[in-house]
């Protein structure tokens, strides 16, 4: 009640400073009806008349969105007995003033207005001329119906009207426009005119007729630098203008207000900075003397009109009652500065994320109108919800109960967007992802690769690893759910291979055969889950469980690539022992072999001996000066090196390190660049999308100019099985018991459970409401592909391939789009990621010829590669809590970020919730660490049954900010509100029939209307009521 009286003070006493008496001002505000007013509030949520009418307007069905405005400020500038309308200030979103001193734009800011100018800016439409809907195509026609309506309503006088038409049609300059110089040809002009002309130029306004052409100082059609202006690009397609005049001439004795907006958006010729077509006009002339308020009342209309709500009350305002309520919502928003705490000449910086308008415009309901300021747009508003918004998986999870009902709902949610799938991926950006998970992708093939013919004594190798990559990724690509998801073989996959292995070799079993027989059952057991639609037991793993397998997916290649490095340090050691002082001593000679076997050569070289040369001769072999041989001639001819030197290497490690680090530190640096101030928004994406690739290059080049022996990326240039002795089909039947065939589905649910389950929790990941995927995704459509491709892998000899997750978040990364056109100062803003299957396909296919690029590609540095493995492990960090919680304990509170959960949640709840998952993560780390990683995805299983139990340990509001509620929990809490509801309405009914006060918590609204507060009928006597209430300037 005190909060709307305040309100309803304030606005008086401003109104009545503009000569508005106080009983007029009790009219406008709570509707004078014989000596009493009605005033109609809530308990909790005060309506406003203003919510009320806006909530009415703005709910009208309309399916065209209100255009953006752009809304540039005009002010008349006097040069002798001249005037020109010249540009001072624009807003797309923020405030850019023009640099009087400096002749260019200011940085866009946010616009800090007085409240005055607000209620002046309110005065002004209340006593102006408002024109809605108004049927004008040229700035002339226009201007006359504006001064007929200020005539008609008694605002100007006859004699008046050529002098504003005059004024309203100079011409208008804007600031890509150099300032207006007179030449000394002009000035002859105007000295050599006749007398005439003369007196009329010196006479200025005095004597102009209103249908002269010389009227109209505006050409009709947009300029050639209005249509060649680069801001357009800063401008969406559908906007439309808004132009404010404001100016002080010398024959007006009060404030000449027009709000202007035209039934149909025009083009004004030269009126508007860029060519894009008039909607709203307002203009505001006064008298000399006031040109600062002026100023603040025309910048308080062009913020009004960029703002969202206002914008759309302006477009749907059916009278002038309308825009006032527009106005009177604006102010019951505004949040006041003191100002003796900040000074008011500093230009706030646009925010890096500017809160949504639905949610303004959401707030005009029946249950929460007229909220207090600071309550809904008020500081530290938006975000203070009671909970936060649930993580929802969507319907793709969803169990239908039918036999591969999940399955054909996702085969009918991918089919519409066949077309766009591979549309999409013809876009400059999609060079770069395909190239940087290329070389990702290639760079774990080999590893994999190595790892897995060490394991299985080349069974299955580089090339098998190779041609398996490009096989299982390209059909996932091309008829997967989700194509956005890279399939590779990961860590657990190969303890299984290594273990499988050793059990074969020591039982005698032949181990392609049983491993084809795992597949085969590990197949169909996939497909038993795709037809049950097991996939939706999903939805229980929370964002506790999503972050504890992501991070350790990040951490283990963080791990692998560091470990690379140092190893590099064991085969390529500093050499700490040389000593420059000592360089004397240090040789290393050559030494001829034994005479009695001149024919032998070093048993460490792979080269052929001596006598296999066709120029060799026994004679030249005791010819040789063994001296001057090099390294290399010296082991090919059968030598011995001997010397304190021979193993001396260049500083390889270091060389590996500086390149590996480089691509790393270059990388992130690059694509930091996309937000900095330097050179061009186009430039500044290209380099931020091709900066992986741009680093790689540039790190391969240094070390090619080195000429150092750095480890290189080594590829297979044969097409051929890495073990002689085995084909490229493995057959099913004739090498192990019959008995092994039916035994296999045992270790087979081993593995269906680690490929379900590393599948499954890496597409959840991916398919994150974060990522605003807009095609939605496939779960059961995934896993059908993956197991098929089991079975097909099996008979191949080819390894098994899942999701890889820390690869995956890299492609989406890689493909995220942002809004071209984005308003001076305002962020772009993250549109979604370009979802296709053109990239996958791409990336596996070049995985496949890649033994016929292995010219080009041996020239890439290893370490340069594990750089990319390294930004890969960083990268996919970026943006788990989880990550941000742990930074949490290395900060004091007074420097922890505004996290909203640190809002809601206290910070030794928010630290022991850490631990748990830290606890977790090391426990999983270490599992990996041994053999005892067969049983990973048992782990996964376990953490889980860990955020189960963690109900006992944290109440669910917490749970809420932290994690995400299990979906149990929600069923209870509907059923829990159901019983509230049913209760709420047992216990109304009672308090109806026993009159007693209600006694929960928080009570519904409550309405009291008081509607016959009797004004006082006799004056006061010792108060001498004014003979005849104040004229203000602005009636």
């Amino acid at each position: 009640m005190c909060i709307v009286c305040m309100q309803m003070f304030v606005l008086c006493i401003s109104q009545m400073s503009f000569g508005i008496s106080g009983n007029q001002c009790m009219d406008r505000v709570g509707g004078q009806k014989g000596g009493s007013y009605s005033l109609v509030f809530e308990l909790h949520f005060p309506v406003s008349p203003a919510a009320e009418r806006l909530r009415y307007i703005l709910g009208e069905d309309d399916d065209l969105p209100t255009p953006t405005l752009f809304t540039e400020m005009d002010t008349l500038q006097h040069d002798g007995d001249d005037m020109e309308w010249k540009e001072s200030a624009r807003w797309v979103k923020f405030e850019e003033k023009v640099e009087e001193g400096g002749e260019r734009w200011s940085k866009p800011h946010v616009s800090t207005l007085t409240l005055h100018s607000l209620f002046e800016l309110r005065t002004c439409i209340q006593t102006g001329s408002v024109l809605l809907d108004l049927e004008g195509y040229s700035l002339p026609e226009i201007v006359d119906d504006i001064v007929d309506r200020q005539i008609a309503d008694g605002l100007i006088g006859p004699e008046l009207r050529e002098k504003v038409s005059f004024v309203l049609l100079r011409k208008h300059r804007h600031q890509h426009k150099k300032p207006m110089h007179r030449s000394l040809a002009d000035m002859g002009k105007s000295n050599n005119c006749p007398a005439s002309e003369c007196v009329c130029a010196s006479v200025g306004l005095r004597a102009y007729h209103a249908q002269s052409r010389s009227m109209n100082d505006i050409s009709d059609t947009p300029s050639t630098d209005q249509l060649k202006n680069k801001f357009m690009k800063k401008i969406p397609r559908d906007a439309e203008a808004s132009n404010v005049l404001i100016g002080e001439v010398d024959f007006l004795d009060k404030p000449f207000v027009a709000f202007v907006r035209l039934a149909q958006a025009t083009t004004l010729g030269g009126l508007t900075e860029v060519p894009v077509p008039t909607r709203f006009l307002f203009v505001l002339l006064g008298p000399h003397g006031k040109g600062k308020s002026y100023n603040e009342i025309g910048r308080a209309i062009a913020t009004l009109m960029v703002d969202d709500l206002f914008s759309d009350v302006a477009y749907k305002a059916r009278d002038r009652d309308d825009l006032i309520a527009g106005i009177d919502e604006f102010l019951d928003e505004v949040i006041v500065l003191p100002p003796g705490e900040w000074d008011p000449k500093i230009r706030i910086e646009p925010p890096k994320k500017v809160p949504s308008a639905d949610m303004r415009k959401s707030v005009l309901n029946l249950n929460e109108l007229g909220q207090v300021n600071g309550a809904v747009g008020g500081a530290g508003g938006g975000e203070d919800e009671e909970m936060p918004a649930p993580h929802e998986l969507g319907e793709e999870l969803q169990f239908t109960g039918r036999f591969c009902g999940g399955l054909w709902l996702d085969i009918k949610r991918k089919v519409p967007w066949i077309l766009s799938d591979f549309s999409q991926g013809f876009h400059i950006q999609s060079i770069s992802a395909v190239l940087f998970i290329y070389l990702g992708c290639i760079t774990n093939a080999i590893t994999f690769g190595g790892l897995l013919g060490d394991a299985t004594d080349n069974y299955q190798g580089v090339m098998e690893s190779f041609l398996g990559t490009a096989l299982a990724g390209t059909v996932f690509c091309l008829l997967g759910g989700q194509p956005l998801i890279i399939l590779s073989s990961t860590g657990p996959i190969l303890i299984f291979e290594k273990l499988l292995y050793e059990f074969c070799k020591s039982n005698t079993i032949d181990y392609m055969e049983l491993r084809l027989w795992i597949g085969l059952h590990s197949c169909l057991q996939c497909l038993i889950l795709v037809a049950t639609d097991a996939s939706y037991i999903i939805k229980y793993i929370t964002r506790f469980t999503e972050e504890g397998f992501s991070s350790l997916i990040s951490f283990i290649f963080i791990s692998d690539a560091i470990k690379k490095m140092v190893g590099s340090f064991k085969y390529y050691p500093i050499n700490r022992g040389f000593k420059p002082d000592y360089v004397t001593s240090y040789k290393c000679e050559c030494i001829a072999p034994d005479q009695g076997e001149p024919f032998s050569s070093s048993p460490s070289s792979s080269t052929p001996s001596p006598s296999s040369s066709p120029f060799y001769s026994p004679s030249s072999f005791y010819c040789l000066d063994w001296s001057q041989l090099s390294k290399k001639e010296c082991v090919k001819y059968g030598g011995a090196l001997l010397g304190n030197t021979c193993k001396y290497v260049p500083d390889l490690a270091l060389m590996s390190f500086i390149l590996f680090f480089g691509t790393y530190s270059m990388t992130v640096s690059l694509k930091k660049f996309k937000t900095s101030r330097y050179f061009p928004t186009m430039c500044r994406s290209l380099i931020g999308d091709f900066s992986i690739i741009i680093s790689i290059l540039v790190f391969c080049g240094i070390d090619y100019l080195l000429g150092l022996e750095t480890p290189k990326l080594h590829v297979p240039t044969e097409i051929k099985p890495t073990r002689p002795d085995r084909g490229w089909l493995v057959m099913p039947f004739g090498k192990n018991p019959w008995w092994v065939y039916v035994a296999s589905a045992v270790p087979a649910l081993l593995v269906t459970i680690l490929i379900f389950m590393d599948q499954q929790i890496s597409a959840v990941i991916v398919n994150r409401k974060e990522n605003k995927l807009k095609k939605g995704c496939g779960y059961h459509l995934d896993l059908f592909w993956v197991g098929i491709l089991m079975a097909v892998c099996s008979f191949l000899g080819l390894p098994w391939y899942v999701a890889a997750t820390v690869i995956s978040i890299a492609h989406i990364d890689s493909l995220k789009m942002e809004s071209e056109s984005s308003a001076p100062g305002e962020q772009p803003q993250f549109l979604g990621v370009r979802e296709q299957r053109l990239t996958g396909i791409l990336v596996f296919v070049l995985n496949g010829v890649s033994i016929f690029l292995a010219p080009v590609l041996q020239y890439i540095p290893m370490p340069v590669l594990y750089g990319v493995f390294l930004y890969m492990g960083v990268a996919s960090l970026a943006g788990i809590q989880f990550w941000e919680r742990i930074k949490l304990y290395l900060m004091p509170a007074k420097h922890q970020p505004d996290f909203s959960f640190l809002r809601h949640v206290p910070l030794r709840r928010v630290h022991l919730f850490t631990l748990v998952q830290i606890i977790c993560l090391a426990v999983l780390w270490i599992l990996k660490s041994t053999v005892a990683a067969i049983i990973f995805p048992v782990m996964i299983l376990g953490l889980m049954v860990v955020r189960k139990m963690m109900d006992l340990m944290f109440s669910q509001h917490d749970l809420a900010w932290l994690d995400d509620i299990l979906p149990e929990k929600d069923k209870k809490k509907e059923k829990g509100g159901k019983k509230k509801k049913d209760n709420k309405k047992t216990k109304a009914a009672a308090e109806t029939e026993s009159d007693e006060e209600p006694k929960t918590p928080l009570p519904p609204p409550v309405k009291i209307l008081m509607d016959t507060i009797d004004l006082p009928k006799d004056p006061d006597p010792s108060v001498t009521p004014p003979t005849q209430p104040p004229v203000s300037d602005w009636e």
